[in-house]
C-alpha cells in the first residue's frame, strides 16, 4: 500500500483501493461520472467542469467532509464521500450519536457491468467508514426513489429510520451499526422481503409449469384462476394469462393463499408439501426435493439482493457480465438451482450468478491409468503449452521431481477447487498415497463459472479454452459428474460435427457454428472403476476443454448466452425487449432475423442429416451485431447431440446414433425448441406488448417454410419428419425429477406414462401450406 492509498482490499472483483481525491488530477473524470444520465440521483446533472472542480475543492478543504477516489485493479471505478452528519444538512434532523459518520457512493457508469461489482465496492467503502474503531454507525440519506441503492443499503445492514426532506430531495434516512454490518454477511439476502419475493416467484413458476405438465388443473374463478390442495384445505387464487403450447404466465403478486379460509403467506415449500400427492413425489424422496426447492429459493433471494444491473444496462454489456446476470436457471424445471453440496461460502465463490473468479486446481494422473483424447490436429505437449504458461508447467514439473517422479509419466488434469477439497482429497486418498495422483496446486489463470456451473470461462486469457470438469454436487436431479470412458470419443464426435457444419452451404450461409470440445481427459485407475459398475464415483475425476467463442468474432460483434432472451431483471424488465428497442428494428423484423439465425440451421440439421442438438438457451451463444442476433454458436456437442438416422458415421462417433420413430425425431424441434424455449420467449414478448403470440408463431412457421422452399431436394424428409403436424407428444421434465428427486434416470429407461402427458397442439400447424 502506497502512502496515497488509505485502504486496500482483495475482493472477488479484484483489488480495490481507496485514496483521497486530487481535484487537479480527477476533476474531469468526476465531471464525466457525475453528469452521466445514470448518475441522476447524485444531483449534479447540469454541472459544468468548473462546478465540479469548485465543489470538490471545497470538500477537500472542509475538515468535516472528505472525498475519495476508488480503484479496482488500478482503474478508477468509484467516488465516495464521508462526512460528519452534525456538520451537514442532517444536523438536528435525526437522533445523532457520537461515532456517526455519513457516506455517499457513486459507482462509475459503465457499459460493461459486472455481477457483484457494486456490492464489493459498497462493502469496501463501508469498511473505510468503520476502519476507525471510534465509528459505530454509518448514516446515509438516499433519494427515496432510488430503489437500487436502497437494495444495496439493506444488504449491508442499513435500516430506514424515516424520511427527511432535504434541499434537493426527499431522503430515506438510513442507519447501519457496526454490529449490523458485521452480521450482514454471508446471509444478508435471507430477509423477509427478499425471501417473500423468492417464494412468490417460485410458486408462480410452479403453478405455471405444473399446470403446463398437467399435474395441476387451475380452474377459472371470475377473471382469476384457482387451485385447491388434494385435502381441500388450501386454496391458491391468482391471475394468469394462457398462451400457445398450454403456457401459463402467473402473476406472482396476484397469488392469494388461504388455509382453512384464513389468509396465509405464499410459501414454496408449503406449496410442494400441500400438492405432493398430485405431483407424484414419493414420500421418502420428498425431503430431497424440498432441499432443492430451498436452495433454489436461497439463490433467488441472493440474486434479488445483489443483481442490480438493469436489462437496459445489459444491452451493451460484456459477454461474461451477461452470463453472470442471469437469474432464472432452466426455464422449465421448478427446482432448478439445487447445488446440493455447496456451503454458503461455496455459493459465493463458485455459483455462476455471483460472477466470482477462481483458479483451478491441477492434479497429475499416472499416464497408464488415465486417458487424454485430442481432437484433429492437436498434439499433447503443444496443447498443454497453450493452456498453461511455461512458469506453471515448470512449477508442476518441479513438484513431481521433488517427489522423485518423472513428469513425462503423468498427464495433467484440471479439477474444480470444491471437487478437490470435498471429493478427490478424500475419496481418492489411496490413489494419492500411491502417487497415482499427485496434487500440483493452483494454476495461474482465473476462471468464471458459466450457467452450466461445471463449465468455466478463462477470464485471464479469453482466447484459451473453456474448461469443464466433474463437480459432484446435485442439481436438478443430476449429480454433475463426467464419465472418463464416455468422454473418450468426445473430441472425435466434435470434429465430425464441425466437419458437417463447415461443409454445408446452407449452414455456412446462416453463419451457424459449433464450439468444438477439443480435448478430454479422465482418470480410471481407482477402485471404483475396477468394480466394473458405473456409479457417481466413476464420474468424479474427468475434464474437457472447449473452444472459446471470442476467437470467432468479427469487428463489431458481441456475444450473449441465448438464455438471456428469457431474462428479466429484478424490476421485471426484459432483456430481449431491451435488445429489440436498442436495435432500431421492428419486433417482427428482429424476431425474424433471430429465427433465421437460430431455428433455420437447427431445422436444416434435422432434415438434411437427421442430426439433433439440445438447442436450449444455455447451450447456444448468440452473436450480436447492432443488438441483433446475426448467427448462433452451439456448444455441449459431445454430450447433447444425436444422429437419428442411418447416415454413415466413423466408428468412434457411432455412440451418438439413436434409432427412433419419425414422430420422435420431430420432437428434437417441436419439444426442445418450440416447447423448451420459444414458448417462453413468445410469452415474454406478448406480455410486454412487443409482439402478439399469433404473430410470433407465424414468424416461426414462415422461417421453416422458407427453408423448405429453398431445399426442395429434402421434400421427403420434410414429409417424414413433419414439423407442421397438428399435435405432438407432450414431454414433461418436471415429472422425471419428481419421480426420483435424487437422480433423474436416463430418458431411454422411462415409461411413456412418466415422461409424456398426452399431446400439445402445434402452434404452427395452422400455417401448413
Amino acid at each position: 500500500m502506497t502512502a496515497d492509498v488509505l485502504l486496500a482490499r482483495e475482493t472477488r472483483v479484484g483489488r480495490i483501493t481507496i485514496e483521497p481525491v486530487d481535484v487537479d488530477r480527477d476533476g474531469d473524470l468526476l465531471h464525466a461520472w457525475i453528469t452521466h444520465p445514470r448518475s441522476v440521483f447524485w444531483g449534479m446533472q447540469d454541472a459544468t467542469v468548473q462546478d465540479v472542480w469548485d465543489a470538490y475543492a471545497a470538500i477537500v478543504a472542509d475538515p468535516h467532509h472528505d472525498a475519495w477516489l476508488g480503484r479496482v485493479d488500478g482503474a478508477p471505478a468509484f467516488l465516495a464521500e464521508t462526512y460528519d452528519p452534525e456538520h451537514s444538512e442532517l444536523a438536528g434532523r435525526y437522533d445523532w450519536q457520537l461515532g456517526d459518520i455519513g457516506m455517499h457512493l457513486l459507482v462509475a457508469p459503465t457499459d460493461e457491468p459486472r455481477s457483484g461489482f457494486t456490492s464489493a465496492v459498497f462493502r469496501t467503502v463501508m469498511e473505510l467508514c468503520l476502519d476507525d474503531p471510534r465509528r459505530q454507525r454509518v448514516v446515509v440519506e438516499p433519494d427515496v426513489r432510488n430503489r437500487r441503492i436502497a437494495a444495496l443499503n439493506a444488504a449491508a445492514g442499513f435500516r430506514v429510520v424515516g424520511e427527511v426532506e432535504l434541499s434537493d430531495k426527499v431522503a430515506a434516512l438510513s442507519i447501519c451499526t457496526r454490529a449490523d454490518f458485521e452480521a450482514s454477511q454471508p446471509t444478508t439476502h435471507l430477509t423477509d422481503e427478499s425471501m417473500g419475493r423468492a417464494h412468490r416467484m417460485l410458486v408462480a413458476k410452479a403453478i405455471g409449469e405444473f399446470a403446463h405438465e398437467r399435474l395441476l388443473d387451475p380452474r377459472p374463478v371470475g377473471v382469476d384462476h384457482e387451485i385447491v390442495s388434494p385435502d381441500g384445505r388450501v386454496r391458491y387464487r391468482f391471475h394468469a394469462h394462457r398462451y400457445e403450447l398450454d403456457h401459463w404466465v402467473v402473476g406472482p403478486w396476484s397469488i392469494h393463499r388461504t388455509v382453512d379460509d384464513e389468509a396465509a403467506d405464499v410459501d414454496a415449500l408449503a406449496f410442494v408439501v400441500e400438492h405432493a400427492e398430485v405431483l407424484g413425489i414419493p414420500d421418502d424422496l420428498l425431503p430431497t426435493y424440498l432441499e432443492e426447492i430451498s436452495s433454489t429459493l436461497a439463490g433467488s433471494a441472493w440474486k434479488h439482493v445483489h443483481h442490480t444491473t438493469s436489462a437496459r444496462d445489459l444491452v451493451g454489456a460484456d459477454f461474461q457480465a451477461i452470463e453472470a446476470a442471469m437469474t432464472e436457471g432452466h426455464p422449465a424445471f421448478v427446482a432448478n438451482n439445487g447445488r446440493i453440496g455447496f456451503s454458503v461460502s461455496d455459493y459465493e465463490a463458485y455459483a455462476p450468478e455471483t460472477g466470482s473468479r477462481f483458479t483451478i486446481v491441477w492434479v497429475a494422473a499416472r499416464r497408464e491409468l488415465a486417458h487424454l483424447s485430442l481432437g484433429e490436429g492437436l498434439e499433447e505437449q503443444s496443447f498443454y503449452a497453450g493452456e498453461l504458461d511455461a512458469a506453471a508447467r515448470q512449477r508442476f514439473d518441479g513438484t513431481l521431481r521433488g517427489r522423485g517422479l518423472e513428469p513425462s509419466d503423468y498427464l495433467l488434469v484440471p479439477v474444480h477447487p470444491w471437487q478437490w477439497e470435498h471429493k478427490i482429497a478424500i475419496t481418492f486418498a489411496a490413489d494419492l498415497g500411491r502417487g497415482d495422483l499427485v496434487l500440483l496446486g493452483h494454476g495461474d489463470d482465473e476462471y468464471q463459472a458459466q450457467q452450466s456451473i461445471r463449465t468455466y470461462f478463462n477470464t485471464s486469457r479469453r482466447d484459451r479454452h473453456y474448461v469443464k470438469t466433474a463437480l459432484s454436487i446435485q442439481n436438478m436431479g443430476f449429480m454433475r459428474g463426467l464419465s472418463p470412458r464416455y468422454m473418450r470419443a468426445t473430441p472425435a464426435i466434435n470434429d465430425w460435427v464441425a466437419d458437417v457444419v463447415a461443409s454445408d452451404d446452407e449452414l455456412r450461409s446462416t453463419g451457424f457454428g459449433v464450439l468444438r470440445e477439443r480435448a478430454a481427459i479422465g482418470y480410471t485407475g481407482d477402485v471404483y472403476h475396477r468394480l466394473g459398475t458405473p456409479s457417481p464415483y466413476t464420474k468424479m475425476l474427468a475434464a474437457l476443454w472447449r473452444e472459446s467463442p471470442e476467437a470467432q468474432l468479427a469487428d463489431g460483434e458481441r456475444l450473449a448466452t441465448m438464455a438471456s432472451l428469457l431474462h428479466r431483471d429484478r424490476d421485471g424488465a426484459s432483456y430481449a425487449v431491451a435488445l429489440i428497442r436498442a436495435s432500431g428494428l421492428g419486433p417482427a423484423e428482429w424476431v425474424g432475423r433471430y429465427l433465421r439465425a437460430y431455428l433455420r440451421p437447427v431445422v436444416h440439421c434435422l432434415h438434411r442429416y437427421e442430426l439433433a442438438f439440445m438447442p436450449h438457451g444455455e447451450n447456444l451463444i448468440l452473436v450480436l451485431d447492432g443488438h441483433v442476433p446475426t448467427r448462433v454458436v452451439m456448444k455441449d456437442i459431445g454430450e447433447e447431440i444425436a444422429v437419428l438416422g442411418d447416415i454413415d458415421l466413423p466408428a468412434d462417433v457411432e455412440r451418438v446414433r439413436a434409432q427412433v420413430p419419425p414422430d420422435v425425431k420431430a420432437l428434437s424441434v417441436l419439444t426442445d425448441v418450440f416447447d423448451g424455449f420459444l414458448r417462453f420467449l413468445a410469452a415474454i414478448l406478448a406480455e410486454d406488448g412487443m409482439l402478439a403470440s399469433d404473430d410470433f408463431w407465424a414468424l416461426v412457421a414462415r422461417t421453416i417454410s422458407e427453408h423448405q422452399d429453398d431445399h426442395p431436394e429434402l421434400a421427403e424428409a420434410f414429409a417424414r419428419i413433419d414439423l407442421f403436424a397438428p399435435e405432438f407428444a407432450h414431454s414433461c421434465l418436471n415429472r422425471l425429477q419428481l419421480r426420483d428427486t435424487r437422480q433423474m434416470v436416463d430418458l431411454s429407461d422411462q415409461a411413456e406414462s412418466l415422461l409424456f402427458a398426452g399431446t400439445l397442439d402445434n402452434p404452427i400447424a395452422r400455417y401448413r401450406r
